[in-house]
């Protein structure tokens, strides 16, 4: 006598998949970009995605300049003031735009200086905190879950720092 055992729908679960479908090989040294033209900043906003949480600085003009890396603790610009932030690591962004205009006006208007942006919920980020703006570069303290790979990049008018849900491999 022989069994034949059908088996249907079977399929990775949706958690391993989405891990797998992450190769992320990023790295979570210090990255940097030398700018070569300088905007203002009008904006900041965050987003979630499948595979990390993602920071958008939102520029008049282009600007391509960044400075990004992991600190014991994120400083003030023109102070170098301790700016405290929550996370089990602490991301200095720091973006080669403008906050004040011409007539010494912000360019960028918030709320709450130690909440730029909403991030409950996310995965990955754990508070967005305004470190200052000073002689054409602006910081925030980006607060993360953990030491995880990032990547900074550039469009005419952003800025972008993704920051990974996990460290992955290829």
């Amino acid at each position: 006598m022989t069994t034949l055992v059908v088996l249907v729908g079977l399929a990775p679960a949706p958690a391993a998949a989405s891990v797998e479908s992450c190769a992320i090989t990023w790295g979570s040294g210090v990255k940097s970009a030398h700018p070569t033209v300088t905007g203002y900043m009008v904006g900041l906003r965050a987003g979630r995605q499948p595979c990390f949480d993602r920071l958008v600085f939102d520029l008049r003009g282009s600007a391509n300049g960044y400075w990004v890396s992991y600190v014991n603790q994120v400083s003030a610009e023109a102070t170098g003031d301790v700016v405290p932030v929550r996370g089990g690591a602490r991301l200095q962004v720091s973006v080669h735009a403008f906050g004040l205009d011409d007539n010494y006006e912000p360019t960028y208007v918030f709320d709450d200086p130690a909440e730029l942006v909403n991030v409950t919920g996310f995965q990955t980020f754990r508070q967005v905190a305004w470190a200052g703006t000073h002689h054409g570069t602006t910081s925030v303290g980006l607060g993360v879950r953990a030491r995880l790979p990032f990547r900074v990049f550039t469009l005419p008018d952003r800025i972008v720092v993704d920051v990974a849900h996990h460290w992955t491999t290829s």
